[in-house]
């Protein structure tokens, strides 16, 4: 199953970009969770924590026990990370998404896919391996949440492919993508055609230029 970890959070008042500018100047990064039965809350946390807590991930699945000290006051959520945003050119962390779950009712989520072990045909017949679909939509108790879905496609032939009603899912775990979608397939090596031994290039189309009308008069006269 996914990992489950605990989060250090604080309430966040203050929203806007300023705002944001000045948490990160502290090394703190803006998030927010919601769902569940409660209003939507702008929370700060540690960049440090949620960069070591991704590291050690598989996949950004990961259920968080989110720890929000508000003064005296402590409360805990269980949460999964619904999405991180990252800065498009060096990659930090710029805001967190996080869905409130409850352990007992049915949660929707995506879990990455992976291949393992080496199909048949391609290392037998020389064919390639084709990753068509990179992640599943899945349904399940948070206690059952896996962190990736791992395929054995060592048994695929040439030209033999596994759909998603093939996948042998943890237990506990549905699939909610259409059945018919092709995960892996084994496809036959791209063969180029050789240049036929001996084979004159073509030619380039003779070009006829047309007479100018005092070298047609000239010829008339001859």
């Amino acid at each position: 199953m996914a990992k489950q970890v605990k989060l250090s959070a604080r309430p966040r008042a203050d929203v806007g970009r300023n705002s944001v500018k000045h948490l990160r100047t502290r090394g703190v990064i803006p998030a927010v969770v919601y769902g569940h039965k409660d209003k939507p809350s702008n929370l700060e946390i540690e960049q440090r924590e949620i960069s070591a807590l991704l590291s050690h991930a598989v996949g950004e699945n990961i259920l968080v026990e989110l720890v929000i000290a508000d003064g005296s006051a402590v409360s805990n959520k269980l949460s999964l990370i619904q999405e991180v945003q990252h800065h498009p050119v060096r990659g930090d962390i710029l805001h967190v998404d996080f869905l409130e779950v409850a352990m007992d009712e049915l949660l929707h989520t995506e879990v990455p896919i992976e291949a393992v072990g080496e199909p048949d045909g391609v290392k037998n017949y020389g064919g390639l391996l084709e990753h068509s679909l990179r992640s599943l939509h899945i349904e399940c108790l948070p206690k059952d949440l896996p962190e990736i879905i791992r395929v054995d496609v060592s048994g695929l032939g040439l030209n033999q492919s596994l759909h998603v009603r093939d996948l042998a899912l943890p237990s506990g775990v549905k699939a909610t993508s259409d059945a018919d979608l092709t995960v892996f397939i084994v496809a036959e090596p791209k063969v180029e055609a050789e240049p036929v031994a001996g084979a004159e290039a073509p030619k380039a189309p003779e070009v006829i230029k047309e007479k100018k009308p005092a070298e047609g008069a000239e010829a008339a006269k001859k």
